[in-house]
């Protein structure tokens, strides 16, 4: 299964932002062993791109890691020789889409009007990030109305309580940021344990009928 068909079966991309390098492969196994299996590293974490490295050489086979606020094509060509498989943007940069693909990568920028959002998949990206999601449901549902052939890919402000809702309104996936992976929080073996148990929450929440 090529990364693109990983990221449309699995849905959910764990947002993991700002934590210290050395809890990340940490958070990334409480991840997975709670059954997620994309996790994003962006890239104003500090060394983004060795933590890329690491995780994506320990737990490759297991999990889809991909690089998040990347802003230019030079990071995203880093992050992908790093092992990134994806790569994801707040914003529409044609150049960085241009080298995701060129480089064999999921390209996900963000974007939030219906122009931006079509302006990104004419130039070549594979899903759409609605970034901010704040608007909520019903907006994935109005910009689908015309655009029904647009994968999005809403992130920011999903929760388990409204996580189906984006789903049921036709989103492909869901970006879960600090719902999920709170890194403001000190990373003991009790915060582990309980991650694990949250990202299981997740994953139950999207595989069940809404």
């Amino acid at each position: 299964m090529n990364a693109l068909s990983e990221i449309l079966e699995n849905k959910i991309i764990a947002i993991i932002r700002g934590a210290n390098p050395n809890d990340v492969i940490k958070i990334s196994h409480a991840l997975k062993d709670g059954g997620i299996k994309l996790i994003e590293i962006t890239m104003n974490s500090p060394n983004a791109l060795s933590v890329i490295k690491q995780v994506s050489s320990e737990l490759g086979d297991k999990v889809l890691i991909g690089a998040g606020t990347v802003l230019d094509p030079e990071t995203a060509r880093s992050a992908v020789l790093s092992g990134a498989k994806f790569i994801l943007s707040p914003t529409v940069d044609i150049e960085t889409i241009k080298l995701t693909k060129r480089y064999g990568a999921v390209s996900i920028p963000g974007a939030f009007t219906p122009t931006e959002i079509l302006s990104a998949y004419q130039n070549g990206a594979d899903i759409i990030k609605v970034f901010p999601a704040t608007l909520g449901p019903n907006y994935i549902k109005d910009i689908l109305g015309p655009l029904p052939h647009i994968p999005l890919l809403p992130t920011g402000g999903i929760d388990l309580k409204n996580l189906n809702d984006f789903i049921e309104a036709g989103a492909v996936g869901c970006g879960i940021g600090s719902a999920l992976v709170n890194t403001k929080h000190e990373i003991t073996d009790e915060y582990l344990q309980q991650l694990t148990k949250k990202a299981s929450q997740f994953v139950s929440a999207i595989n069940s009928d809404y």
